[in-house]
């Protein structure tokens, strides 16, 4: 039997009416035993089965020899044995029909060949049997409603988090158990929590894809360090905006870009972890920095609903000191928040009632804002009844400290509510813990932090985006295979990018000076001359280059120049002829090009071009294939886009061009991406708006060398 569909069976894992505990021991601190302990604690109903050759009895429970001597099936079996016991005891719950098991046991592919070895045992028997296994080296899982414990964190040592709807899915146990320990500090209900540890079967996409089936989750958090499985995860990410469920993710261990030396431009500006940010991009996954920032966004999502989120980026923000504000609209800025002026209206109506005040945005009412709730609330309508507003970011520090502050916050907060049901309002507070609960309930979503506040309305407003997404392209089915010339020098790889809707300008190779003078004569001058060869896809480095050839003697002489520099400087080099094509001058350089990721498979690259670009790093990433709609956004996205759209007086760029020419390029290396590991164009020349854009050189890997 093959792995089974995503999502499948994990309700024997989250959702057991019974529980065998296979190693299970008298000593509650160990993991054979605080399983047992925290299942009697907590008042799981279900049935609990220890497990223990060796003993009759476990922690007051009967014990069992094995888990055949159990009477009856109980849906999920937890293993905490050496890691050499673990596949026999997996094969005998498979054959007791048992659905489920959680594999705590460490030792299997974390510690190399022997240990993965081990490790295909337990894969190949989920496969053949069905049963879905949690695991190994895992935390394990939890289900609060349920009180189901299959896992020894010890956040669980002194108390249950309490129930709510937010789901913790985790690849790394201690990453996931510490924001379990940091959602109950803060009073933050979670429905399920899950760590999938080596995933030899369950893996953080079969996760994901159950809690957006689950009726008891509203919002999920993921800790990412890895994929195995790309078109899983993608999946996964879709069922859930399908299903109107955010997700937040934490993805840990980011890489360098371009960490190994390529043969272009593009292996060094796709780096492994800005496709990670491209995926969750497209699938509307809010990507954050921190386990605090993970809860900070999730937590507000809850509170809001997924109706109630931000309908723009467009942000007001309210403070009591002119310091304050400032810090707040730099962290604003800086989590790509627009602060648009208030209108003449709403400033003429907050100086009414304070006349001292700064209407603008940051708008610094002064702490008579606080003084008396009419205030107050005279100040926040008007605010919030400015069409410049989707959200307000107000920042109340720690005035809730005080009784006569938090009198007036709340007394204003809570009329503010009333007539304004449907208002986005996050405040920025540190306070005690009972008004951060009173404002929550109020539906107010509450972040400690100026920083940290700023951030989690951005995650807000992206999710809110995300909503809007279109599905993502169907895939391209895989092409012809390429004739050979494609891959051998610039040329070819010209002729099959052309053909595939890059453009490219019309071009010649010669074998002669005469033949060379010609065709610069039939094409027009000026022009430029390269070498063509398979053996030098850095062609200046060796002087294969000339530019702006104005007649038939320079283009004759340059010819042979070329030949001469090259044998001289690579007398080995394969030499096919020399390339004349005509010699375009102005417009922006732009580097684009595509990449086969090692996880998610051809990815498309672009941004400004130039002997910096990979200094610069201002570059898009998509997974391939995009459309021109995706491809429009890509350019929009750069910093450098206000050059492209005519910044200071500059023509506009045509940026119509650029999107049909990235859009082609992801189609055509989508197709062949078991045959292209790369593809360098640089530079896509972008001419002014209505004038196009043109490949001006090019570069295809082959796959073998790439990979």
């Amino acid at each position: 039997m093959s792995k089974a569909p995503i999502g499948a069976g994990l309700e024997a894992i989250l959702q057991p009416k019974g529980i065998a505990i296979i190693g299970a021991s008298q000593d509650e601190t160990k993991i054979g035993g605080r399983p047992v302990q925290l299942l009697r604690r907590f008042g799981y109903e279900g049935g609990i089965y220890p497990v223990n050759p060796r003993a009759t009895e476990v922690q007051g429970l009967p014990a069992y020899a094995s888990v055949d001597a159990i009477s009856g099936t109980p849906d999920l079996a937890i293993i905490a044995v050496a890691a050499e016991a673990a596949p026999g005891a997996l094969e005998a719950c498979a054959a007791k029909g048992i659905r489920g098991a959680v594999i705590f046991s460490s030792g299997f592919s974390e510690m190399g060949e022997a240990g993965e070895a081990l490790q295909q045992k337990l894969r190949d028997t989920a496969h053949r049997t069905g049963i879905r296994v949690l695991g190994p080296n895992c935390l394990g899982a939890l289900s609060i409603e349920e009180k189901s414990i299959a896992t020894f964190s010890i956040v669980l040592e002194s108390s249950m988090p309490p129930a709510g709807p937010l789901g913790i899915i985790s690849q790394s146990g201690n990453l996931g158990s510490y924001t379990m320990l940091l959602a109950r500090e803060r009073g933050i209900g979670i429905s399920r929590f899950m760590t999938t540890g080596n995933e030899c079967d369950v893996d953080i996409a079969d996760g994901i894809a159950w809690l957006a089936r689950d009726p008891s989750t509203k919002v999920i958090l993921c800790c990412i360090e890895t994929c195995r499985d790309a078109p899983r995860l993608i999946a996964a990410f879709e069922e859930a905006r399908r299903a109107g469920k955010p997700v937040i993710a934490l993805k840990i261990g980011a890489s360098e870009a371009g960490q190994a030396a390529a043969a272009s431009h593009t292996g060094a500006l796709a780096g492994s972890d800005a496709v990670f940010d491209a995926v969750f991009q497209r699938a509307g996954v809010w990507r954050v920095d921190s386990v605090e920032a993970l809860l900070d966004v999730g937590h507000a999502a809850r509170v809001l609903g997924v109706e109630g989120l931000p309908s723009g980026k467009r942000v007001m923000l309210l403070t009591a000191s002119g310091g304050f504000g400032v810090l707040l609209a730099d962290a604003a800025s800086a989590a790509g928040l627009e602060l648009p002026m208030p209108s003449e209206e709403t400033q003429k109506r907050i100086l009414e009632v304070v006349p001292y005040a700064s209407p603008r945005n940051p708008i610094d009412a002064t702490a008579q804002m606080s003084s008396r709730p009419e205030i107050l609330e005279k100040i926040l309508a008007a605010i919030l009844e400015d069409d410049n507003c989707d959200a307000l970011l107000v920042l109340l520090s720690a005035s809730l400290y005080l009784p006569r502050l938090r009198s007036v916050y709340m007394q204003t907060l809570t009329s503010i509510r009333q007539r304004f049901p449907d208002k986005v309002v996050m405040l920025c507070v540190h306070g005690p813990q009972d008004a951060v609960e009173e404002l929550t309930a109020l539906r107010y979503a509450v972040v400690d932090g100026v920083g940290p506040s700023a951030k989690a309305l951005a995650g807000l407003c992206g999710l809110a985006a995300a909503r809007h997404l279109p599905p993502p392209p169907a895939p391209v089915a895989p092409a012809a295979p390429l004739p050979a010339e494609a891959l051998k020098n610039e040329y070819g790889a010209k002729q099959v990018l052309a053909a595939a809707g890059v453009p490219v300008l019309p071009e010649k190779v010669v074998g002669s000076a005469r033949e060379a003078a010609e065709a610069a004569a039939a094409m027009g001058f000026p022009v430029v001359l390269k070498i063509v060869s398979e053996d030098l896809p850095h062609k200046t480095e060796v002087g294969g280059v000339v530019l702006n050839l104005a007649d038939a003697a320079s283009v004759a002489e340059a010819h042979d120049a070329i030949l001469a520099r090259v044998r001289e400087k690579a007398p080995k080099a394969r030499i096919d002829g020399i390339l004349v094509t005509p010699m375009l001058k102005g417009g922006i350089e732009m580097i684009l090009g595509a990449k086969r990721d090692p996880v998610f498979g051809p990815v498309v690259v672009v941004g400004l071009g130039g002997i910096f670009a990979e200094i610069i790093q201002d570059v898009a990433v998509r997974p391939a294939p995009v459309d021109e709609a995706e491809a429009m956004a890509m350019l929009r996205s750069l910093k450098a886009f206000p050059v492209l759209d005519g910044a200071r007086g500059r023509a506009k760029a045509d940026l119509k061009a650029a999107a049909g020419a990235i859009a082609a390029l992801s189609r055509f290396a989508a197709g062949h991406a078991d045959e292209v590991a790369e593809i360098d164009i640089n530079p896509l020349l972008l001419l002014p708006e209505g004038q196009g854009a043109m490949a001006l050189d090019a570069l295809l890997v082959p796959a073998k060398t790439g990979a």
